[in-house]
């Protein structure tokens, strides 16, 4: 079985303050023990500054330029998750080529959501522990708040546990993204950077800036994005219709299906997590099922898993 290989011994006789710095950048760093399910509150410092760095909007200003890259890196980035992290990665719901795989992985580590293995490892934690006590991000066991981003900062939610994922963990690309998870969102915000201060020296007529350019396309995008990727975990457990009678409390919500490009067809998916689609009638918008048809039509994924007859004569007695 394939293990996540242990930190060296002399990572370990680090200091506790500077192991916890080390996590920041390389998540083989072993892990304290003995506070799994308590915030680490060093180690999710970047991530609340990442939101206060979003204020900065009041120094920057804001230019159509920028909200365009903003709404243009939410859309791929999400699809990125929806798609690949999600569909592909945790429920291998189509086929793709190694290199497609790690293309899109690559987007998806962009999205500041940690590697594409502690992703898939959790969410099919979630599935099979869905609305337990055993499942982290459940809303009707550990409240709103805990569901919604407090598990995600944990020592026991940073850990990615490799007894799920010997499937994926065979790719060493895919580990090595997974252990350098911040490097790609650091190279982001950098190229974001650069292109608004060339912008603003080649096209001022544009109004943009390199910290305008940083603060909407990387600091707002990500946060709005990271927030809507996770109201599946802390609204759509609560919030919505059940068209099947699941052991959890998922629910469908047509306003979060919108917004997260189709998984708020949650009931449904929790139902049959096995199909690329999760949109299941022809009215439930699954923008992230398109966006796979249309590369499927281009020849880049391949066998994308329908919904069964079975399933679907199911709705319609519910």
């Amino acid at each position: 079985m394939l293990s996540r290989p242990s930190a060296t011994s002399s990572a370990r006789r680090w200091p506790r303050w500077l192991q916890g710095l080390r996590r920041w950048f390389d998540t083989s760093a072993a892990a304290e023990a003995g506070r799994g399910d308590r915030i680490d509150w060093l180690r999710a410092t970047p991530f609340i500054a990442m939101h206060l760095a979003c204020v900065a909007v009041l120094w920057v200003g804001v230019s159509p330029v920028a909200v365009a890259v903003a709404v243009a890196l939410y859309a791929v980035r999400m699809f990125a998750l929806t798609g690949f992290y999600h569909r592909y990665f945790a429920h291998r719901t189509f086929r793709t080529s190694r290199p497609v795989q790690f293309v899109f992985a690559l987007i998806g580590a962009a999205c500041v959501q940690r590697g594409p293995l502690w992703w898939a490892a959790h969410h099919r934690h979630h599935h099979r522990h869905a609305d337990t006590a055993l499942d982290p991000h459940s809303p009707s066991v550990h409240g709103f708040w805990w569901s919604h981003a407090g598990w995600f900062l944990t020592p026991d939610g940073f850990r990615t546990d490799w007894s799920r994922i010997a499937d994926l963990a065979k790719f060493p690309e895919l580990r090595w993204l997974d252990r350098f998870d911040t490097l790609i969102p650091v190279l982001l915000a950098v190229a974001l950077y650069g292109l608004g201060a060339l912008l603003e020296r080649m096209a001022p007529g544009l109004g943009t800036s390199g910290g305008q350019m940083l603060v909407w396309g990387f600091f707002i995008s990500t946060v709005v994005l990271f927030h809507a990727t996770v109201t599946i975990n802390s609204l759509s457990h609560r919030y919505g219709t059940r068209r099947f009678a699941t052991r959890d409390e998922s629910r469908n919500n047509v306003w979060l299906a919108l917004l997260t490009f189709g998984e708020g067809w949650h009931n449904n998916h929790h139902f049959f997590p096995g199909s690329a689609r999760q949109g299941f009638r022809w009215w439930e918008i699954d923008l992230t099922y398109y966006g796979l048809r249309l590369l499927a039509a281009l020849g880049l994924v391949r066998d994308l898993k329908p919904v069964p007859a079975w399933v679907l004569a199911k709705a319609e007695t519910r």
